[in-house]
């Protein structure tokens, strides 16, 4: 019986961890430690403890890393992010573009530096931003 709060209290422990940490992992662990101390109510021997917490644990992190919450999110550029920035894929003037390839130009009631992406020609007329970075629009020439 003792080692079944031995498992017990350790199962509590790494719960708490859990809280600090965020994710779920420690969680399924906890599951595991958990099992182990069933098995010891069930008056198993202390090799079968550790094989079930183990076994309950990985089956347990397995799911988890299956599941939409184990998932990986893959990192976005936020600077090109048309979900992150409502700037991106709006449109602008600019009526004239200095040598180097930069301007300002109006932009939601402010002026704002605008810099051409590669390949752009400096002609003036209507762009679609495409990246924002710091207070730099980088745009493309807009198509009719």
């Amino acid at each position: 019986m003792e080692q079944a709060w031995l498992w017990f209290g350790v199962a509590g422990l790494i719960v708490v961890l859990e809280l600090a940490s965020g994710t779920f992992y420690l969680l399924m662990v906890a599951l595991g430690v958990a099992a182990g101390g069933i098995a010891a109510l069930l008056r198993a021997d202390w090799p079968l403890q550790w094989v079930s917490a183990a076994v309950v644990a990985s089956v347990a992190v397995w799911a988890l890393r299956r599941s939409r919450f184990g998932k990986r999110r893959i990192k976005v550029d936020a600077s090109a992010d048309p979900n992150t920035n409502l700037d991106i894929g709006q449109r602008l003037r600019v009526e004239a573009w200095r040598p180097d390839g930069q301007a300002r130009a109006m932009y939601r009631g402010a002026e704002w530096d605008v810099e051409l992406l590669p390949g752009e020609s400096p002609d003036p007329g209507w762009f679609v931003i495409r990246e924002v970075r710091g207070s730099r629009l980088y745009v493309v020439h807009a198509v009719a």
